[in-house]
């Protein structure tokens, strides 16, 4: 996890990618996508976790078997929509803590405005997953984890479904310390602040309220 971005070229992320981006993928299939490709994008963000390792017993023998080290992770969702992408991960590392960042865009300034703060306790002692299914503008995520080193969070990692370049370049400016892993990085943004060819707005399609 040291480059800044990953970008997870998995033939079954790309494939469920595709789907999820055409327009007729109804709000149920759409919902289900995200789940399923949270948790290939999970493996991905997690990758490199510290590990210790404790004596137990299998049906054979006793053995020295691998485990994770340290505090539980902290999942962040970014609301509304990383709650899609909180799911998935969640089934993947159910004893993960989790936080809730509340941003909503200004449609004039397209600039974040907190609405909503509830994050785990010691997350300086913690690896903190921010989970957004878009980095857009990157103003939202950059603030959020804004917010989430001002609470004590030191080794933060960010998740996302889609990426546009302005998005990516705007968090390595604010947050070279915080490595991004998506699926997949889009052409630009348009005029309204949207990736293109992106797949609209996630939070939209996620809960049927166009």
């Amino acid at each position: 996890m040291s480059d800044h971005l990953t970008v997870v070229d998995h033939p079954l992320v790309q494939h469920k990618l595709t789907l999820m981006r055409e327009r007729e993928t109804s709000t149920a299939v759409f919902r289900q996508l995200l789940r399923e490709i949270s948790q290939l994008l999970a493996y991905e963000v997690t990758r490199g976790l510290p590990m210790t390792s404790k004596v137990i017993e299998t049906p054979m023998e006793e053995m020295d078997a691998p485990v994770l080290a340290g505090k539980k992770l902290a999942l962040i969702s970014i609301l509304r929509a990383g709650n899609g992408l909180l799911d998935g991960v969640l089934e993947l590392i159910p004893s993960a803590r989790v936080g809730f960042v509340g941003l909503y865009r200004d449609e004039k300034t397209l600039q974040p405005v907190q609405y909503y703060f509830k994050v785990p306790e010691a997350l300086e002692d913690r690896l903190v997953i921010a989970v957004d299914p878009m980095l857009a503008t990157g103003n939202s995520s950059v603030a959020a984890i804004d917010l989430l080193k001002r609470a004590g969070a030191n080794n933060i990692r960010f998740l996302c479904l889609l990426a546009a370049p302005e998005g990516v370049a705007r968090m390595k400016e604010a947050h070279p310390d915080v490595p991004i892993v998506t699926a997949a990085v889009d052409k630009c943004l348009n005029d309204d602040g949207y990736i293109v060819p992106g797949l609209g707005d996630a939070g939209d399609r996620m809960f049927g309220t166009k």
